[in-house]
């Protein structure tokens, strides 16, 4: 096993590169004297070890070494558990470097993360390249450099970055920073093929790691319309990893696409304080046709929404867009919201959502940043090639 030079631990790599769904909105007390929440230190020995971690920082909060540890320990929870708050107490414990131009490549590596579930990209991105610079051996901060390279659709930046990571990570990590890249840019079959065949030889080190690369796996199978093997895939992704949000997100999205809502149902009920699993949740109900518990979803997932919004929150864009159009039925409110979150980032599902909402309201020309995309990308998915034979359709329609 090898680790970058900030001294990351494996298990760290999938969990600081995962992105992160938006939690559930925070209510607005009816006083400071209020306790909105304890939170529930568990019986968990990583839990306690954080807790414990933070008592000590408490006693020396300039210690860099215990304030990168324990920051470390708290970008993990938040990813395990899609819980802001984590990432605000990270946050708090790298204050005394947070606003430095230039602080240690560790508070850096670590802050670079964070803004990075802030959707804070082009700042993100100034870090990592400092880092880089400093320390050319980081082979965690040449992994989320790509990572973040990839969902801003800068794909040769990412192919450069992940190649840094050939003599620095091993062959696993490698290939599935390069089949990401590949899986987006015309290269789905072989990039599949390829990491299907590492991870053959190199499975079993760490269960985060494996877990990501089988969630990257069922999501090229169901792309390839290969229905069992992704239902497989996410199965073994999700045993390794049972509270994961994106995986639960990922899976989710490919039952519903089969119109199997009693069973996202099922797999969500545990997991309705994240708003993107509760988005979710409700089309599952709407889907299934029980109006009954629909409404109350729909009030909710309402209010959450309506909140982000006014905290100028922008992480939130691609769920509301696809809440204002497949709930509320508002392509025209869907294309704003879907236009915005596209501009920052360029993942799949961001495609969509915009194509569908052009599509509902019948404006072609909405969606021509993604269809230049797509284009420019040589990017291989059915769902988006059909939105655009739609779309296609209409253009010549409306010129009929």
């Amino acid at each position: 096993m090898k680790a970058g030079a900030a001294g990351l631990p494996r298990w760290c790599w999938a969990l600081l590169l995962a992105p992160v769904l938006a939690a559930a909105a925070p209510r607005v007390p009816a006083s400071g004297a209020e306790v909105l929440e304890v939170l529930p230190w568990r019986n968990d020995p990583q839990q306690r070890e954080v807790r414990e971690l933070r008592a000590s920082l408490s006693q020396a909060p300039l210690d860099l070494g215990r304030a990168t540890g324990v920051a470390r320990r708290y970008i993990e929870l938040g990813r395990r558990e899609a819980d802001p708050r984590y990432f605000g107490y990270a946050q708090a414990a790298l204050s005394p470097w947070w606003n430095n131009p230039a602080p240690p490549a560790g508070v850096r590596l670590l802050r670079a993360s964070l803004l990075q579930t802030e959707h804070r990209f082009p700042e993100a991105l100034a870090d990592l390249d400092a880092v880089t610079s400093a320390e050319p051996g980081n082979a965690q901060a040449w992994l989320t450099r790509a990572t973040v390279e990839t969902v801003r659709a800068d794909y040769p930046a990412a192919t450069r970055s992940c190649a840094r990571l050939s003599s620095l990570a091993d062959e696993l990590i490698t290939t599935a920073c390069i089949a990401n890249v590949g899986a987006m840019t015309g290269r789905l079959h072989a990039s599949e093929a390829l990491l299907a065949t590492t991870y053959k030889r190199g499975a079993g080190g760490d269960a985060a790691v494996d877990a990501w690369v089988l969630g990257s796996l069922a999501e090229m199978a169901a792309r390839r319309g290969d229905a069992a093997n992704a239902r497989a895939r996410f199965r073994q992704a999700l045993a390794l990893a049972p509270g994961d949000s994106y995986l639960l997100a990922a899976y989710a999205d490919f039952l519903l696409e089969q119109r199997r809502h009693d069973a996202v149902l099922a797999l969500l009920a545990p997991h309705l304080r994240v708003d993107g699993l509760l988005l979710r949740h409700t089309l599952a109900l709407a889907g299934a046709g029980d109006r009954e518990r629909l409404a109350p979803e729909l009030a909710e997932l309402g209010a959450r929404f309506e909140a982000g919004e006014r905290r100028g929150d922008g992480v939130h864009l691609r769920e509301q867009a696809r809440f204002e159009l497949q709930l509320r039925g508002d392509a025209a409110r869907a294309i704003g919201l879907a236009q915005r979150n596209w501009s920052s980032q360029k993942e799949l599902a961001d495609a969509r959502v915009l194509l569908e909402a052009a599509v509902a309201a019948r404006q072609p020309a909405a969606a021509r940043p993604v269809l230049d995309w797509m284009k420019t990308s040589g990017v291989e998915d059915p769902a988006l090639a059909r939105l655009a034979q739609q779309l296609a359709g209409q253009t010549k329609g409306a010129k009929g």
